[in-house]
């Protein structure tokens, strides 16, 4: 369903911005909405799909981003707490890349790029971070900030050793 939705809003570009579609991935998950009701669709389901609709062009362009724009990409797509559904997010952006006449064969390293820098992140141990940082007297968003800091730390370093 990711696959078949993602462009659903190319479809209402105006005429007058053709052949670009320029937002179209946000019309895409305003017209999913609709579609996901009416089919009764799955939450799961809807929820891959909207994240794919909303961030496959920035998936497609994420070689080009730096440690703290990976991280937010990651964290935008939920990745940190649903990382089985991000690597579906992963495969069916492969799929929309390879769809494209005469790119069925041709290399699609985001994936791999974006699963290694999730690995990253998700190895960072957590509970001493959250730990100390309630020791110090932080509580909720301190804490996060915290923790997206050393995940932030250990994309640069990952980055900085020649990763892609």
């Amino acid at each position: 369903m990711a696959c078949l939705c993602h462009d659903l809003g190319k479809g209402t570009t105006p005429v007058a911005d053709l052949p670009r579609h320029i937002g179209h991935e946000q019309r895409s998950v305003r017209l999913l909405h609709g579609l996901a009701q009416r089919l009764r669709m799955p939450v799961d389901c809807r929820e891959l799909a909207e994240v794919v609709g909303r961030e496959h062009g920035n998936i497609h362009r994420s070689g080009k981003l730096n440690p703290a724009a990976t991280l937010r990409l990651l964290v935008r797509c939920e990745a940190l707490r649903q990382p089985a559904r991000m690597q579906a997010v992963l495969w069916a952006c492969e799929c929309d890349a390879r769809g494209r006449l005469g790119l069925q064969d041709a290399p699609y390293p985001q994936r791999q790029r974006l699963s290694e820098a999730l690995d990253q992140v998700l190895a960072v141990p957590t509970a001493p971070i959250a730990a100390q940082a309630q020791a110090e007297g932080l509580t909720g968003q301190a804490v996060g900030e915290r923790i997206q800091a050393a995940g932030l730390r250990a994309l640069t370093v990952w980055t900085e050793a020649g990763m892609p």
